[in-house]
């Protein structure tokens, strides 16, 4: 049962046509749309359910774990993949162009609506002040409109109530924080759920309560000798979905991948685009349950093992063992 985000309807059923066209039978795969506090709730709390297959929020698995809980029936599977705090950590010997070109990409592409954007950016100190120029520089190159020119960097979110959540964040900001820059949002952009893309710089990343979907940037400066607090403060936040690093030194992008918990870690390039089936994704912790998508293992968690044991000695053959999943 395919069942897409309310605000993904057309798109869910245009992909179920898609597979069906591919040879999928509609007994197989069918689609139902609908609101989540209905449909969803109906189809988590229906005892025939095996297993469920999420991508969203955080709040919204912690609803369908618990619901799937307080069935008296066969225990379901769970896999999750949620959002994150997602940090990209720079060093002073990462190549400011490069890193300010790979976070505009990570943070603002789709407008900031992908799982895996950056949320956090973590810079040195000692190449702060340079890094924050070239961002504000690049950012009002960026060109908000119609996602449908190809003049466009960023469209549209989703819808108001994302944009009103985005603009409540961007107003505490704006009391909080020390803004670096702002996109300019050109006057064809009135109307809509347009947002001008934002960086501001912040204290630490414990200043943000929760993930915030969108084109929204925190920076935060961190000295040489205080690592090992950068990466301390970026498990605390219990996320761990994609992490970036920015360094031309070896132990240093080790030592960033093996302290920090995240399922995804980027080296030198942006934070985004994994593409199911070519590279595996998923996260750990308040980010999803796994396994990966696209990763060897995904499939055997949609699947029950079986186990035949014969008594050979009994039926005259060889010993087996036969393993048997549906």
């Amino acid at each position: 049962i395919a069942k897409p985000a309310e605000q993904a309807t057309l798109i869910g059923h245009a992909m179920t046509c898609l597979l069906h066209e591919a040879g999928i039978p509609q007994a197989v795969l069918q689609f139902l749309p609908g609101d989540g506090g209905t449909v969803g709730a109906a189809l988590t709390g229906d005892p025939r359910v095996a297993g469920v297959a999420f991508t969203g929020g955080t709040d919204t698995a912690w609803a369908i774990n618990r619901a799937l809980a307080a069935r008296n029936a066969p225990i379901a599977a769970l896999i999750a993949e949620t959002g994150g705090q997602n940090a990209l950590i720079a060093d002073s010997s990462a190549l400011p162009e490069q890193l300010v070109k790979d976070a505009v990409a990570s943070a603002f592409d789709s407008a900031g609506q992908r799982c895996s954007a950056a949320r956090v950016l973590f810079v040195q100190e000692d190449i702060a002040d340079k890094v924050l120029t070239m961002l504000a520089g690049a950012m009002a190159e960026l060109k908000v409109g119609d996602p449908g020119l190809l003049s466009t960097d960023v469209g549209p979110v989703i819808d108001q109530d994302a944009l009103d959540v985005l603009a409540t964040h961007a107003a505490r900001m704006d009391r909080e924080a020390r803004k670096i820059a702002a996109a300019p949002l050109p006057a064809d952009c009135a109307h809509g759920t347009f947002f001008a893309p934002r960086a501001y710089e912040i204290s630490g990343i414990d200043v943000l309560q929760r993930e915030v979907f969108g084109p929204v940037l925190h920076v935060v400066r961190w000295q040489a000798d205080r690592l090992d607090a950068v990466i301390a403060a970026i498990n605390a936040t219990g996320y761990g979905l994609t992490l970036g690093i920015h360094s031309r030194i070896d132990a240093t992008v080790e030592r960033i991948s093996r302290g920090v918990r995240a399922g995804n870690c980027y080296v030198n390039r942006n934070q985004i685009g994994a593409v199911v089936g070519v590279q595996p994704f998923g996260g750990e912790g308040l980010s999803g349950t796994g396994p990966k998508a696209g990763g060897p293992n995904y499939l055997q968690r949609f699947m029950t093992e079986r186990v035949l044991s014969i008594n050979t000695a009994a039926a005259g053959g060889n010993a087996s063992l036969l393993t048997l999943g549906e």
